[in-house]
């Protein structure tokens, strides 16, 4: 069973895609981004909290995730945007690639992506 997700007072999506798609007792979290602050901390703190948004509306936590991707905009923000993830991550510790690309939209400074595994 297929289950597209889109609780009340998450970010409207971009394009034509699912905030989040479960599928049997995987979750998929399509990429997150912020507001532009200019500091990479908030970014990533606004980008964690969207997923653990999304992960709480699906009945999962953060602590269920098993991969992650991440996209820097800039390599030199990598320690920031590392030190806000391990706050949220802690002993977790997810499988993760770490990028750094360019965006569609301007002014995007970090995208994350998610994969939860919670049993039903």
């Amino acid at each position: 069973m297929i289950e597209r997700i889109s609780p009340p007072g998450a970010p409207a999506p971009r394009g034509p895609y699912s905030p989040a798609v479960r599928a049997g007792d995987f979750i998929f979290v399509s990429g997150q981004v912020a507001p532009v602050t200019g500091e990479i901390a908030d970014e990533t703190r606004q980008v964690l909290n969207n997923i653990k948004g999304l992960l709480e509306a699906s009945g999962a936590t953060m602590a269920d995730v098993v991969k992650c991707g991440v996209f820097l905009l800039n390599a030199g923000d990598f320690a920031a945007m590392n030190a806000v993830y391990a706050e949220f991550f802690g002993e977790a510790k997810p499988a993760r690639a770490t990028v750094v690309t360019g965006f569609a939209v301007p002014g995007i400074h970090v995208e994350i992506e998610a994969i939860a595994y919670k049993p039903r």
